[in-house]
This record gives C-alpha cells, sequence and structure tokens, in this order.
C-alpha cells in the first residue's frame, strides 16, 4: 500500500470547553517504580481524570507529588502497571508498538529543558518529527515547519542554531517542534521552570493563543500558581500521587482563581506543619533513652 502524506492544512479548531467526549480518559491508572535500595515507590495511585477538547489543563503540586509522571503515561512515555489511557477515544496501552508510534504523532510534548538537538539548524529542529516517518513531501514540511515558526514569532530564527539562542527563543522552538505534525494534544512538563518571569509571561501567552488558534488541547505540569492564573481553566492538585483536588478556573471569576490561591496555599501550609511536627517529634524522640526507641528514631508509644 502507498503512504500517503499527512495533511498538512489546519483543520477547523474545537471550541474551548465545547461539550464532548474528553480527548484524554485516565482510568485507575498506577505507576509504581522500584528503588536503588530495593524499595517500591508509588509514584502514581489509581487516578481516574478527563480532559475536555480544547481545554488548557493544569497538574499542580509540589516536587515529588506524582505530576510529572502522570504527564508521562499520558503518551506512555512511562507505561502504567495498571489501568487504562485513553487519547481521542484508544486506548493506548492496547496499541502495538508500530499503532502507539503512529498514535503518538498526535500527542506532541514540550520539556523543561528544551530537548532540542544542538548541531541542527531551528528549521532542521521543527521539521524532525515530520521527516522520520518519510511520508512528508519536502515542499509540504518547509511550508509547516514556516507555519510553526509564525505560530511562535521566531520565522527570523530559521537558519539559528540552539547556542545562537535565548532560553525563551529555545522552548518556542520546541513548541513549534510540538506542533509540526498537527497534535491533538500537547503536553507541556515544566516549561517554563527554566526561565525568567518576564520570558515566563511571554511563553505562557503564546500557549494561550496557539490554543485559543487551533484549539489544541493543553496539559500543562506546574508548581507555580502564577502559571495556574495565567493559564489554565482546569486544574488537578496531585499529593503523594493522588488527584486530591480539582478545580474550574473560570476566565471571568477572579474571584473563583482567589479561592484556588487560598486552597493551594491551605495545602502548602498543612504541609508545612505536618513536616514541623514531623521533625519535633523526631527530636523528642531522639532524647529519649535507646531502649525506648524504635529504628529510625520514632518511641514506642
Amino acid at each position: 500500500m502507498t503512504a500517503h502524506p499527512v495533511p498538512l492544512r489546519a483543520g477547523a479548531a474545537q471550541a474551548p470547553g465545547a461539550a464532548s467526549d474528553p480527548v484524554i480518559r485516565l482510568q485507575a491508572v498506577q505507576k509504581t517504580f522500584q528503588l536503588p535500595d530495593g524499595q517500591r515507590f508509588d509514584a502514581v495511585r489509581s487516578v481516574s481524570l478527563d480532559i475536555a477538547p480544547g481545554d488548557v489543563f493544569g497538574l499542580i503540586g509540589k516536587s515529588g507529588a506524582g505530576k510529572s509522571t502522570l504527564l508521562r503515561l499520558i503518551n506512555l512515555l512511562e507505561r502504567p502497571d495498571a489501568g487504562q489511557v485513553l487519547v481521542g477515544g484508544r486506548d493506548l496501552t492496547a496499541l502495538s508498538r508500530k499503532e502507539l508510534r503512529e498514535t503518538r504523532q498526535n500527542i506532541g510534548m514540550i520539556f523543561q529543558q528544551f530537548n532540542l538537538l544542538q548541531n541542527a539548524t531551528v528549521f532542521e529542529n521543527v521539521a524532525f518529527p515530520l521527516r522520520i516517518h518519510g511520508r512528508n513531501a519536502r515542499a509540504e514540511i518547509d511550508a509547516r515547519v514556516r507555519e510553526c515558526l509564525a505560530l511562535v514569532g521566531l520565522e527570523e530564527k530559521i537558519h539559528s542554531y540552539p547556542a545562537q539562542l535565548s532560553g525563551g527563543q529555545k522552548q518556542r522552538v520546541a513548541i513549534a517542534r510540538a506542533l509540526a505534525p498537527r497534535p491533538q494534544v500537547l503536553l507541556c512538563d515544566e516549561p517554563t521552570s527554566a526561565l525568567d518571569s518576564e520570558t515566563t509571561q511571554s511563553i505562557l501567552d503564546t500557549l494561550r493563543e496557539i490554543n485559543q488558534k487551533i484549539g489544541v488541547t493543553i496539559v500543562i505540569v506546574t508548581h507555580e500558581l502564577s502559571v495556574v492564573e495565567a493559564l489554565c481553566r482546569h486544574v488537578a492538585v496531585v499529593e503523594q500521587g493522588r488527584v486530591v483536588e480539582q478545580f474550574a478556573v473560570r476566565e471571568a471569576g477572579a474571584e473563583r482563581v482567589t479561592v484556588l490561591g487560598r486552597e493551594l496555599d491551605a495545602l502548602v501550609r498543612r504541609r508545612v506543619r505536618e513536616a514541623a511536627l514531623d521533625l519535633e517529634l523526631a527530636q523528642e524522640a531522639a532524647q529519649l533513652p535507646a531502649a525506648l526507641r524504635v529504628a529510625g528514631g520514632a518511641a514506642h508509644v
């Protein structure tokens, strides 16, 4: 059978928040890692989540909460130990390796450290996902690369190398590269944490504009409330591998955003109090006679 080029013309964008089946559905997904000392770490614990087409969905939580692992389960960069991952109605966990490679073209990903090819030009970096499958003509690739660079405002950098770009420009190239195959979903793993505040705002503006123009669904991992306030419509708070709360962040509802901030602040304060209590108990236990202590320093009670 003759392979046909992937269409490079823009399709009709889904209206953000429009009622429809979820584009992403996680059903009771779990992921456990084996640690070097032989212990097991439950990174994601039976999480179920629906994300609507055209949404901008935030996964927020402190470092180590499991939010990045949860994000990587969506495109099976991490394969779940249990549960289902459905994207565009297809269960990724049931696909063959070939089918999964093809389906991943529908899922773009942006990383914290950009992950650009250092010895390739901006053009070559953005063209890379279009070339690896060999199904697009040279003229189509050229047109699509220029279209994507125009979306992120970097047309003039098309022949530059990553070493000649600022951090913000590198992340824009990474966004353009992720968009090149026309994905339905864009996954962003802490895309602004390596950037200063001004550049962060610029990247968030770019992501918002892309979402509004082409309707791509964005899922973004962050530990920064400012990112949530600036970009997200819906948010899930991840804590110890579980989704403990979800919020709808209304674009016109500043009051709801304020409440979200208070709830997240309360979550942080609770964790600080718990950590302080654990330290206090440990210090008290350390002062007890050895016969009254158990392994790890805790006291018999």
